[in-house]
């Protein structure tokens, strides 16, 4: 009895090991399971999702969380998560989303049928998730109030409407693009410049009619990877507020391409909205330029800066500020455009011409909006590129960026790798010579603003100093004693070493490799000859409601720039 015990005693514990082993066995395997489960369905719902976006003809993008209340534009239900139209405004759950894009039409670029005959085209309502605090149309009451979906938004004027407001004759009515008419390019207004173009008119001035008396088209050309990365949020702004077609992604397209819908456009009429830092605005005056060469001339846009860059110096220039980072709204944005005034900045040549008697190599051109400069802040300059290009995700927030120009800022304060400047180069302003002081920089600008907001030329402002301007046709050439001196002027501390101002700037490199740069682009050079010509004048909007308070002192500049640009007017 004994053994008969021991014996289901033993197996009662072998039981209950595999039962531990059993349950444990699926404690673990059970949770991996429904990962996987999960995973394969996740990613099957978004090839699906990824396949409808690829075939509509919406410009659909997926999100996990709306910024604001939001309705299913087909099954009305309340959505946290879903796909919106940055074009039209739509909004849907993940379910919906393929009926939607049956039963939804998005905006048109350009009108079907015989729309451009008319030149008008009726309101294009869509139902619900309206702006927060907008008003009705009709009745002037606030729209979008009640928790569902409800109400009605334009799509071109952006008006409002409530339901119950909403009549038979405001969906025949004709839309009057609403506040931004001057700048949108209307859909009927392309169906015609096609038809002109295939019946080989090029007479496009007789369209404006059609649209507006004081009528300047603007074009949108975004850099969705300048400086904190808000170019693709903007994008989609713009798109609601206008016409898709006028609004670029420059990480998609290249400016020259773009800039060829200001062939269809009336003569000296289009403005041109750059969204991205001052190496993008340099990109897209190249651009402009080319036009010029094949002689488009009298197409040539007025350019406006929306700042997204990490020095934004030729955007505070033209009083558009430091830096964007969203507290602007998009609308208030179009109404700077549309306010601004039109002025000239010089574009310089800069040529780099290697020393040698066997160097066969071409000279190095540039061209020069902002500053040239060689010392220490070109070495700032070239070790925070070659940072950027060996872990680029790093430098995805313009405080980080400034941050690490402060860090090499300070290595070179201890390291002082450009001492004895004065020693190692010639300067010649307008073809004479100028004794050099001990330095460890020189910089050649051409606007009032450097290293992102200091008036460098200006210094503390407690000396008289000649009156400099970006539309004189001369440079202003300083030079700094070292990266110490450059933080002690960009807090009002110092005051730059003047050299002089010229038309034309000659540098000689005699010996020893220097840090180099032009409009913040770096590199290390050998011995040298660099030459600084005038090169041609770009046509830029000044927007003077942005002002901070270094740019008290020069009011009377602004002013003087104001005169001269109604004088030409």
């Amino acid at each position: 009895m004994e053994g008969m015990g021991s014996r289901s005693g033993a197996a009662s514990s072998v039981v209950a090991d595999w039962s531990l082993a059993f349950w444990t066995l699926c404690a673990v395997v059970l949770p991996v399971l429904i990962t996987l489960w999960c995973s394969f369905q996740r990613s099957r719902r978004q090839v699906l999702i990824r396949d409808i976006f690829r075939k509509s003809k919406h410009d659909w993008h997926y999100t996990d969380l709306f910024g604001q209340p939001s309705y299913c534009c087909v099954c009305a239900q309340h959505i946290l998560q879903g796909a919106f139209c940055s074009s039209c405004g739509l909004r849907v759950s993940e379910g919906c989303l393929k009926k939607a894009d049956q039963l939804f039409l998005c905006k048109e670029v350009v009108m079907r049928g015989n729309g451009g005959a008319h030149g008008s085209m009726p309101h294009r309502w869509i139902r619900g998730n309206v702006p927060l605090c907008s008003c009705c149309m009709i009745c002037k009451q606030q729209c979008g109030t009640q928790p569902k979906l409800c109400d009605y938004r334009c799509v071109w004027c952006q008006y409002t409407v409530h339901d119950e407001c909403m009549m038979d004759c405001l969906k025949t009515e004709e839309c009057t693009f609403g506040e931004f008419r001057d700048l949108i390019i209307p859909p009927y207004y392309l169906s015609t410049i096609n038809q002109m173009r295939k019946d080989k008119r090029t007479n496009y001035e007789k369209v404006v009619p059609y649209c507006r008396k004081h009528w300047m088209p603007v074009i949108i050309l975004a850099n969705t990877r300048s400086g904190n990365n808000m170019g693709e949020t903007l994008l989609g702004e713009f798109k609601l507020l206008l016409n898709p077609v006028q609004v670029f992604d420059l990480s998609k397209i290249a400016p020259a391409k773009a800039l060829q819908l200001c062939t269809l456009l009336p003569c000296n009429a289009v403005r041109v909205l750059v969204c991205g830092g001052d190496g993008t605005v340099g990109w897209v005056l190249d651009a402009i330029d080319d036009m010029k060469i094949k002689g488009q001339e009298r197409f040539i846009p007025q350019v406006a800066i929306l700042p997204l860059g990490t020095g934004n110096d030729l955007s505070n220039t033209l009083g558009w500020g430091a830096g964007y980072a969203g507290e602007v709204p998009v609308e208030q944005i179009l109404r700077n455009v549309m306010e601004a005034d039109g002025i000239k900045l010089d574009r310089w040549k800069v040529q780099v011409t290697n020393k040698g008697y066997y160097n066969l190599r071409k000279p190095k051109v540039f061209t020069m909006n902002n500053y040239f400069s060689i010392g220490p802040d070109a070495l700032m300059a070239l070790n925070f590129h070659a940072h950027r290009e060996k872990t680029p995700s790093l430098f995805s927030s313009r405080i980080i960026n400034k941050a690490v120009y402060f860090f090499y800022g300070t290595k070179d304060c201890l390291v002082q790798e450009c001492k004895d400047l004065n020693k190692k180069v010639e300067l010649e302003l307008d073809g004479e010579r100028i004794e050099l002081p001990n330095l460890e920089g020189i910089i050649v600008l051409n606007i009032g603003y450097w290293g992102g907001g200091c008036r460098l030329w200006e210094g503390m402002g407690d000396e008289p100093y000649p009156l400099a301007r970006h539309d004189d046709g001369l440079l202003e050439v300083v030079g700094v004693h070292g990266s110490f001196h450059c933080a002690q002027i960009q807090v009002k501390l110092a005051n730059p070493v003047r050299l002089g101002q010229a038309h034309t700037v000659r540098l000689i490199l005699k010996s020893s490799k220097m840090p180099m740069q032009v409009d913040g682009e770096p590199w290390a050079q050998g011995p040298c000859t660099v030459t600084i010509t005038h090169k041609t004048h770009a046509l830029m909007l000044y927007h003077s409601g942005e002002q901070t308070d270094d740019d008290a002192s020069s009011v009377s500049e602004q002013d003087h720039v104001r005169e001269q640009t109604d004088e030409e007017v």
